[in-house]
């Protein structure tokens, strides 16, 4: 019995160390080499500070809505809604937002609506949407803009984000960074 006391003491105080000293200071280490020191991906505009990769409201119909958020983009409270796809409250959540999204952009079908532009993530956070989601508004934000499709093509094209390496993960756009960019090309 004393034995086994000892070892569990000892394990413990291993492991402690290892694991609130050791693996901190390494995960650390590696933060230090990321853009701004692991800090985020801080962005100013207009006297503003945001951080890009933390999903940012956009409802305006001038601008690419962004990602719906189950936590109403509180990044101190991340999190999904945790309702299952057959919970009668989040079909109707969900429902409402497809209706809401096909009144601000006629000429959609309903088939056409990219499902991160009525569903949140599960970090309730995502900055991002696909290249689809942000082609499905151009005609509503060129329409209120009064600027040329083709602009807010290239403009999606400029601001899409390659899968690491050419091969893991899909292609994305950061919601922020593609509606600073389209405040810029009216400027």
């Amino acid at each position: 019995m004393k034995n086994h006391i000892l070892s569990g003491i000892k394990l413990t105080l291993v492991c402690i160390v290892f694991f609130a000293g050791i693996y901190t200071l390494f995960i650390w280490g590696i933060a230090q080499l990321a853009p701004n020191h692991g800090k985020g991906e801080i962005v100013t505009y207009k006297g503003k500070t945001y951080y890009s990769n933390i999903g940012q409201v956009f409802t305006a119909p001038n601008y690419f809505n962004s990602r719906p958020s189950a936590v109403n983009y509180n990044a101190a409270g991340s999190g999904g809604s945790n309702k299952g796809p057959s919970n009668p409250e989040y079909l109707a959540e969900v429902q409402k937002r497809i209706d809401t999204f096909l009144i601000q952009n006629p000429g959609v079908s309903k088939s056409d609506v990219p499902a991160e532009l009525v569903t949140a993530s599960g970090s309730g956070l995502d900055p991002d949407i696909s290249v689809q989601a942000a082609k499905v508004q151009v005609n509503r934000i060129a329409k209120i803009r009064a600027i040329e499709p083709e602009k807010l093509y290239q403009l999606i094209t400029q601001n899409t984000q390659q899968p690491v390496l050419g091969l893991f993960g899909p292609e994305k756009i950061n919601v922020l960074q593609l509606n600073i960019a389209l405040d810029k090309l009216q400027s």
